[in-house]
């Protein structure tokens, strides 16, 4: 077979697949002839930038509730209308001023992206959990004209450069809000140039650094999601993870896609949310793992006063997702759990379900269709299943490089994603964590994944986190962090016991460290610098 035919076949059974995905899901259902005809002219018109999904979406289905928050209701229709005038608002300040987001998880926060979407703008996304320093050092650097931001964060809107146009987001009067009330109502055209979305890196190993994400996806993400998870048009979604987030922004996107119902609340509080499920009938959860924990930490007499039963899927990703934890989540509330592991820079190339999960709870999965991952040495050769190596991937979904303009490693197509791991005889894949944490001791290597997860297995610890110190003897050596459970109580020397009984001598923490909480970021990931902060400030 010639490379063109090859190709031709590989690309007509890639767009069987999806078919076969959006049949299932109801994304292909027939509807009304008129309803239809507007919503496959909108997709012509726009193709698949977040605003034109918007457009598509209250074409087909205007009356449909699209976000459910803590100010109320929002129909896609109102959404699309909205953000129509807000786009047309925004071209007081450029014909695509370039934009900062800062919201917590609100209407707000989607209709102003939804917005720059519509308008052209290249967006830039930021963490809540940057500090004001760094928050001004990005705006600097990326060269942002218009940032929208909640008012809490009056520090940093009082520090933002006077040339940059500053618009109050958050609540009923806010300044966002007057904005798309007072604007006319307005007809707003597909710009001649997408604008590009900036996700930032979690910073968690250095300075977080701008990620230039595709602005026309496709829908090649959407139809990797659906080869997985079940969601179906309708879903009511509830988002739990950061919208500034890859994660949070990409069940965004599919969101939309599917014309949900999309739940949101601007802070997280583990009864709460059990509270909103119950209260909206939300079919999927979507979270980050830590959040998975604090539900399960809610008093059983509190958690069974809400009725969860209607939550089909729990989907999370951002961070490690420990084996223990998926186990009790999945006792608790059924099989319902899905774990996507990727970075900022490819989005996600593997995803467990809850059978995977149920055969090996440590897995991150296996690669959906279109995306390929491999362990390779420190020559770049692959290694076979069992042998851990440095992970890499390729998919549709890879960034197109940091706004500085470096990018990752690349070898043979393959992108690097900075972690270690393997493969086994099944494909699944096995995270062992950053292959900069990795402890070296007296020649042996200790990850701390393998560590947290025996340590995780004690009844008595709610989190735990293990770093290498360096160790004048051995070269480093593991110090552990445990934040015990309410009433729990434990001492150094049955830590390191019960280390010992699972694991080599060389795994064992020397150190253990008993705290009150982990350190984390804003997407949930341990802040292991502080970690090692601490130990600088307060040396043993």
């Amino acid at each position: 077979m010639s490379g063109r035919s090859s190709e031709f076949g590989r690309r007509t059974a890639s767009v069987a697949r999806a078919g076969g995905m959006f049949a299932r899901s109801g994304l292909w259902r027939p509807g009304p002839p008129v309803k239809v005809a507007r919503q496959l002219g909108a997709l012509r018109r726009w193709g698949t930038l977040l605003g034109g999904t918007v457009v598509s979406a209250a074409a087909r289905d205007p009356d449909v509730v699209a976000i459910i928050d803590d100010a109320g209701r929002l129909t896609y229709g109102e959404v699309d209308a909205r953000t129509d005038r807000l786009a047309a608002a925004l071209g007081r300040f450029g014909s695509a001023p370039r934009a900062a987001v800062l919201c917590r998880n609100h209407r707000g926060m989607i209709e102003a992206l939804v917005a720059c979407s519509k308008r052209g703008s290249d967006i830039l996304l930021l963490n809540t959990g940057m500090s004001t320093e760094q928050l001004v050092t990005v705006v600097r650097e990326q060269g942002v004209e218009v940032v929208i931001a909640d008012s809490e964060f009056a520090g940093f809107l009082a520090a933002v450069p006077k040339t940059v146009q500053v618009i109050k987001a958050g609540g009923t009067g806010s300044e966002l809000e007057n904005l798309i009330v007072t604007a006319p109502a307005a007809q707003v055209e597909p710009p001649p140039k997408a604008g590009r979305t900036i996700v930032l890196s979690s910073g968690t190993t250095g300075r977080p650094k701008g990620a230039d994400r595709h602005s026309r996806p496709g829908l090649s993400p959407l139809a990797s999601i659906l080869s997985r998870i079940p969601y179906r048009v309708h879903e009511r979604m509830f988002i739990e993870a950061p919208l500034f987030h890859t994660w949070g922004y990409a069940m965004l996107q599919a969101a939309i896609s599917l014309r949900a119902t999309i739940v949101l609340r601007s802070r997280f509080d583990p009864e709460q949310t059990l509270r909103t499920i119950d209260a909206t009938k939300a079919t999927a959860l979507v979270a980050v793992p830590v959040m998975l924990q604090r539900m399960l930490d809610v008093p059983e007499a509190a958690r069974s006063k809400h009725d969860t039963s209607s939550m089909r899927i729990a989907a999370v990703s951002g961070s490690a997702l420990p084996a223990t934890l998926a186990t009790a989540f999945m006792h608790e509330f059924g099989d319902v759990l899905y774990n996507l592991y990727g970075s900022t820079e490819a989005s996600w190339v593997t995803i467990a379900t809850p059978a995977d999960l149920r055969a090996r709870p440590d897995t991150a999965g296996t690669p959906p269709p279109g995306t390929k991952v491999a362990i390779l040495d420190d020559s770049g050769e692959r290694v076979p299943p069992g042998t851990t190596g440095r992970i890499f991937a390729a998919n549709e979904l890879l960034f197109a490089g940091y706004t500085g303009g470096d990018t990752k490693e690349m070898r043979d197509g393959l992108m690097s994603l900075g972690d270690v791991g393997h493969l086994d005889e099944q494909g699944r894949l096995f995270v062992q964590g950053r292959d900069d944490d990795m402890i070296v001791s007296g020649g042996e290597n200790v990850f701390p994944s393998a560590i947290e997860e025996v340590l995780s297995g004690l009844p008595q610890i709610r989190e735990v986190a293990v770093i290498g110190v360096p160790d004048e003897k051995f070269g480093q050596r593991a110090a552990a962090f445990i934040a015990l459970r309410d009433g729990g109580t434990l001492d150094a020397d049955t830590v390191r016991a019960h280390v010992r009984d699972h694991l080599a001598r060389f795994a064992v923490p020397r150190d253990v460290h008993f705290v009150d909480a982990l350190p984390r970021n804003a997407t949930g990931k341990v802040a292991r610098r502080e970690l090692q902060a601490r130990l600088d400030e307060n040396p043993a």
